[in-house]
């Protein structure tokens, strides 16, 4: 299954690789669609391939690690 997120990374967290993180402890394929890193902020839009189950968990432990998920319905960038 694929799912598409925006996420937005609060200043405390842009320094984590939390996206590593996400493909190493979910066993879930990510490809970066956008994204924009700063040392204040960062927001990156995410494919996600895996398990339905397990990309509900990886959105979960996303949020409690304080990052904010939002589901992405299109994109400019289809392909």
């Amino acid at each position: 299954m694929k799912r598409r997120v925006h996420l937005i990374f609060p200043k405390d967290l842009v320094q984590k690789p939390l996206t590593w993180e996400l493909s190493k402890k979910f066993d879930i394929v990510f490809n970066v669609r956008r994204a924009k890193i700063t040392e204040t902020a960062g927001e990156s839009v995410l494919e996600l391939e895996g398990d339905a189950a397990l990309l509900d968990a990886a959105t979960a432990w996303l949020k409690s690690q304080g990052v904010k998920v939002e589901s992405v319905t299109h994109d400019t960038l289809e392909g």
